[in-house]
């Protein structure tokens, strides 16, 4: 992947390219970030790049994801008691070459699996070791990217951590997760960590200023491209999120006087907990983006919101005077706390349910 090809990012991309000029990239580096702020990209180019300086013409190869030298490790789930990612190379390189923004979700989505429990186990780590043991293909250096490294299981992670502590000559690490949270703390200071921020609004509005509704879908995205694209290939869903939000917000509002209504507070919850987990988490990261613009418009900001909601005559401008100081850090909170317990594998219709009945508390709340 080129460089000019990544969204933004140009200091890290400065950074990158000099260490790779100047042979100063170490033989192990983490990097940190979601999967829309460009990690994978990043690595793909880093890749690149050195590849062609030791050979101009490898560059294709890298282009397409099969250079001989450059190997990928990624979560699988287990069948018949193997989980080697190579069994699923074809697939996972079809999604990337596509989409190399693609996220954990789009994979399991991509094989139709998101009920099963993907990982790097401890066969992929001993397969790693011995493609590392024969010699470079192309008589230069090697380079294993491990795509959602923080998907390695324990024993995994200990032997990609022997294999870090004596890798292998002329042999690149790369590592991409989206936080250090469940990586080793050993493998961690073994690494050279990079924090890969969110790409800039205006980088993404750059991208995407041949579309109708750039503003909006940039500022949904919260500096994260894969997020944006799916925003931009999908107003139909953009608009059901749209009608979830508000049928969600009329039955909180109606709770109060009629109790009976909770039913279908758990209807709508059942509703959302059919869709794949991603989904669900672009979902109510929409939600707070919506209660964010209504205290907006209700403390008079009506030049920063960007969206006023109006499906099905909804009032845009009654809601929003409920949303205000006093309670708009519990609604953030227990929405962030359901994202936090769906991304987790927690049963999502119960999340839900449990959020969306307590929203009945919260919008009644006086502003103080």
């Amino acid at each position: 992947m080129k460089w000019e090809q990544i969204i933004g990012q140009q200091a890290l991309k400065n950074v990158l390219q000099d260490s790779i000029q100047n042979s100063r990239v170490g033989h192990a580096q983490l990097f940190l970030g979601e999967e829309g702020y460009g990690i994978l990209p990043l690595a793909l180019a880093m890749a690149q790049e050195i590849f062609e300086k030791e050979n101009p013409a490898s560059v294709h190869k890298v282009k397409n994801l099969n250079h001989l030298d450059l190997h990928f490790s990624f979560p699988v789930f287990s069948e018949k008691n193997v989980s080697l990612s190579k069994r699923y190379f074809d697939q996972w390189r079809e999604m990337i070459l596509e989409n190399p923004y693609s996220s954990f979700d789009d994979w399991t989505s991509f094989l139709e699996s998101e009920n099963k429990q993907f990982f790097i186990s401890a066969d992929e780590a001993e397969d790693i070791g011995q493609r590392f043991m024969l010699k470079s293909f192309e008589g230069g250096s090697k380079i294993l990217i491990v795509w959602r490294a923080d998907k390695m299981n324990d024993s995994a992670a200990n032997k990609i951590l022997k294999f870090l502590e004596e890798p292998p000559k002329n042999t690149y690490i790369i590592l991409c997760a989206p936080t250090a949270n469940d990586i080793l703390p050993t493998i961690l200071s073994r690494c050279q960590i990079i924090n890969v921020p969110r790409i800039t609004d205006e980088d993404l509005l750059a991208h995407f200023n041949n579309h109708s509704s750039a503003k909006e879908l940039v500022y949904q995205a919260q500096g994260d491209f894969n997020l944006a694209k799916f925003l931009s290939e999908n107003n139909a869903g953009a608009s059901e999120f749209e009608t979830l939000f508000i049928q969600w917000v009329r039955n909180a509002f109606q709770a109060k006087k009629k109790p009976e209504v909770l039913r279908e507070i758990v209807k709508w919850a059942r509703q959302i907990s059919e869709w794949n987990r991603e989904k669900q988490m672009k979902f109510l990261n929409y939600c707070i983006e919506i209660f964010r613009l209504a205290m907006l418009q209700n403390y008079g900001n009506d030049d920063l919101v960007y969206k006023k909601l109006s499906e099905g005559n909804f009032n845009w401008s009654a809601f929003s005077k409920f949303i205000h100081g006093a309670n708009i850090v519990s609604i953030v909170e227990e929405i962030t706390d359901a994202s936090y317990h769906i991304s987790r594998n927690a049963n999502s219709k119960i999340v839900l349910t449990d959020m969306g009945i307590k929203l009945t508390r919260y919008i009644h709340k006086a502003s103080s």
